[in-house]
């Protein structure tokens, strides 16, 4: 738990919100995907509530889905490429964390390296890489290859791309560049680190071509729930995306993971676990009810058993059943989105149809509907049962529900202690309460487990 007692709060933003229907509601802003201007008015916003951090997701190719299922969704069909759109808004704030999803199979260490140690600059410390390793077939087809690579081989390549870039953000250290134009020296060469890299996977000999970035290393952030995935956020990740949707999963995961990080030498109040939470607030129960319901109404049913199909990682064809069959007996998985869905499904016995609306609806998370009240109960409830350290917001639509919670969910939230009424730092790390890690040339850091 945060030795301040303060919740950390992460807006995790789908372009229009992360309800599959959420482009049709009147409080959305259907074009969303290709408007800055809209991307400004909701940064500006989270900003103004004191979030921590915003969050971008990002793939590489249009989702893969059947053409009459991806028609009817705004989901990863076309988006501004996140770092792009990320520099931009650093332009537009002065607090508020960016954090941008690039993923380690289709990028080059030296180029993810060198574009968050430029948005750190950019933005004068609030960058973060959220580190993932793609699954999709789509986006291998995009990058020369047939086939995306095997869950193992994938955080395999991502755990050696992470110290890679790593070792190229010390490519200098923090007081390398000393610009002295009176004897004619811009850089002290005793402080410049070379990388010499060499691996069957990687060769890359360095150094950056960017100073070392104001936050040390720009922030790394993770979601993986599967083995891999634990194990990967044990060794990097100082912010976590979890998908937890009950309290003892919750508190399993938040355990294990903190455990496994003892064995790098890390400390585990160096890593923020946020656990998605889908939101619609209004007033009252009855209209937060009415809204959600309006909502689900808007959820094409094959759209519904589409997203069900994606978040299963496509290991059962469901169209070979009909929408209100019962949700067939599928083999367990290791962790992550999958072991969560067939747990709800076999719990609530649930048909296709209905699984597909609520995984739809909420993209696999959990959701909250109701008062400001009930709302900031139910985060607390999870809070005070130190199961997280804050939560990833994932507004159901956006601008509307985004502007909802943070006019009515986050004053409440400050009166009773839990979330900050003014930023502190000027840093993501100092939001988190994170510490900036040394040039590993000069003195040991919280990744010197991982890296010796």
């Amino acid at each position: 738990m945060n030795p301040d007692k303060k919740m950390r709060l992460a807006a995790y933003y789908n372009p229009t919100g992360h309800h599959v229907a959420s482009w049709r509601h009147p409080r959305a802003q259907a074009d969303a995907s290709f408007n800055i201007q809209h991307y400004v008015e909701i940064a500006r916003t989270a900003e103004k509530a004191k979030f921590d951090l915003l969050f971008l997701a990002d793939a590489n190719a249009t989702r893969e889905a059947a053409v009459e299922a991806i028609s009817r969704s705004v989901q990863f069909v076309a988006h501004f490429e996140p770092m792009t759109l990320l520099s931009a808004l650093a332009m537009v704030t002065s607090k508020i964390g960016l954090v941008g999803t690039v993923s380690t199979s289709w990028n080059e260490p030296y180029h993810i390296a060198r574009k968050f140690a430029s948005l750190d600059h950019i933005s004068n410390g609030r960058a973060g890489w959220n580190i993932v390793t793609s699954g999709q077939n789509a986006e291998a087809q995009n990058f020369g290859k047939d086939k995306a690579y095997g869950h193992h081989d994938r955080y395999m390549r991502a755990r050696e791309a992470v110290k890679l870039v790593l070792g190229l953000w010390d490519s200098w250290e923090d007081d390398a560049f000393v610009i002295d134009t009176k004897s004619g020296l811009y850089y002290d060469p005793a402080k410049r680190h070379d990388l010499n890299w060499s691996t069957e996977l990687y060769k890359v000999k360095g150094p950056l071509n960017v100073p070392r970035a104001p936050q040390g290393y720009p922030l790394l952030v993770q979601a993986g729930g599967s083995d891999d995935g634990r194990e990967t956020a044990a060794m990097f990740a100082e912010t976590i995306f979890s998908p937890h949707l009950n309290i003892p999963e919750a508190k399993a995961y938040y355990e294990d993971v903190k455990s496994r990080m003892l064995k790098y030498g890390r400390d585990p109040q160096h890593c923020k676990i946020l656990p998605g939470l889908a939101v619609i607030c209004r007033p009252t129960q009855e209209e937060a009810d009415a809204d959600y319901e309006y909502l689900q109404s808007l959820i094409h049913p094959i759209v519904g058993r589409e997203m069900l199909n994606t978040m299963l990682e496509y290991k059962i064809d469901l169209t070979k059943y009909d929408l209100d069959e019962p949700f067939p007996e599928i083999p367990d998985h290791d962790g992550g989105h999958y072991a969560s869905i067939v747990s709800m499904a076999r719990r609530e016995k649930l048909t296709i149809r209905q699984l597909g609306q609520r995984v739809a609806g909420a993209r696999a998370k959990n959701v909250i509907k109701g008062s400001p009240t009930f709302i900031a109960d139910y985060m607390q409830e999870w809070f005070d049962a130190e199961c997280c350290d804050g939560f990833t917001i994932m507004p159901a639509y956006i601008p509307g529900a985004l502007d909802d919670f943070c006019s009515m969910v986050v004053p409440e939230l400050q009166r009773r202690g839990l979330f900050r009424t003014e930023y502190e730092h000027d840093t993501l790390r100092g939001h988190l309460g994170v510490p900036r890690p040394a040039n590993q040339h000069v003195a040991r850091n919280h990744f010197s487990g991982v890296l010796d």
